[in-house]
C-alpha cells in the first residue's frame, strides 16, 4: 500500500481554487481524464458517482468513481473520492482546502493507493515511494498553476 499527505499553500482565492475540482473543470487538473460523466446523484452530494476514462500511454480504462465525502464551506472545502483501477487497485484520493484569508488557501492532497488483487499487491510492492511523491508533486503543481491562472 502507498498512502501520501502533502500540502501546498495557494495564492489564490479558495472559491477560485475550488472551482477546479468541478465536473466542468476536471480536465484542467486531471488532463488524462478522456471523460468524466456523471451518472447518479449531483456532483456536490456524497454518494455521486462519474464513469471516468483515463488514458496512460497508449491505454485508456474505464472505471466508476464514487464521491464518499463532500464538504462546501466559506473556510473549509473536502471532497474524498474512491475508484477501483483496472480491478487490480483501490485508490482512495481527498482534497482539501482550506480557507487562509481572501488570497491564500491551503490545499491539502492526500491518499491511498492499495493492491486489490495477487497482482496489484505485487505491483504495490515494487513501487517506487520517489516515484509517487513525484506524482503527487506534479499533481500539487497542476493545481497551483491553473488556480493562479483564474
Amino acid at each position: 500500500m502507498i498512502e501520501w499527505e502533502e500540502a501546498r499553500i495557494i495564492r489564490q482565492n479558495i472559491e477560485k481554487v475550488w472551482s477546479l475540482f468541478a465536473d466542468s473543470n476536471i480536465r484542467k487538473i486531471m488532463p488524462q481524464v478522456q471523460k468524466h460523466e456523471l451518472i447518479e446523484k449531483t456532483e456536490q452530494e456524497v454518494g455521486a458517482k462519474h464513469m471516468q476514462s483515463f488514458k496512460e500511454g497508449k491505454r485508456t480504462k474505464t472505471y466508476v468513481v464514487e464521491t464518499l465525502a463532500y464538504e462546501d464551506q466559506l473556510d473549509k472545502k473536502y471532497k474524498q473520492i474512491y475508484f477501483v483501477l483496472g480491478k487490480a487497485f483501490e485508490i482512495d484520493l481527498c482534497f482539501t482546502l482550506h480557507k487562509i484569508d481572501e488570497n491564500q488557501t491551503q490545499f491539502i492532497y492526500a491518499g491511498c493507493n492499495q493492491g486489490r488483487n495477487f497482482v496489484g499487491k505485487a505491483m504495490m510492492k515494487l513501487a517506487s515511494n520517489k516515484g509517487n511523491l513525484k506524482t503527487v508533486n506534479d499533481f500539487l503543481d497542476r493545481v497551483e498553476t491553473e488556480a493562479m491562472k483564474l
